[in-house]
């Protein structure tokens, strides 16, 4: 039982590891895609969320100051939902069955990354080694 957490912690950081990376490795293309979503400063956008989801997704998963990981998380993850996904705003009925999709995606991330915070990282972890 002690592992469920551990691949829990796997599973859940997996988006925001490989996200960040891509914030920060596709810095360019990223910053073009959050110009068009009409935030100010987009490459310096870009290059913090990259590095809040990258840092954030890392302390879950290593099991290391989780609740600064979590907050990282849900700090990013509130507002991108809503300027991202404004799935309200949008006409085409499958363009906006998508950003539905993603936005729900997003809130139950944020749910997550709240029992993170809330509970911890569970006995397989840097925090609970630390501890012994």
């Amino acid at each position: 039982m002690k592992y469920i957490p551990l691949f829990g912690r796997i599973l859940f950081s997996m988006i925001f590891v490989s996200s960040g990376l891509s914030h920060i490795i596709k810095l360019g293309e990223m910053s073009q895609y959050t110009e068009a979503m009409g935030v100010p400063l987009p490459t310096v956008a870009t290059l913090v969320t990259g590095l809040m989801i990258l840092a954030g997704g890392l302390s879950i998963l290593l099991g290391y100051k989780v609740k600064i990981g979590a907050i990282l998380l849900i700090v990013f993850l509130i507002p991108t939902s809503f300027i991202a996904n404004a799935f309200w705003t949008i006409q085409d009925a499958m363009q906006a069955q998508m950003h539905l999709a993603m936005f729900m995606k997003n809130i139950a991330m944020t749910g997550g990354a709240l029992i993170f915070f809330y509970f911890g990282t569970g006995p397989l972890s840097i925090e609970k080694q630390s501890e012994k």
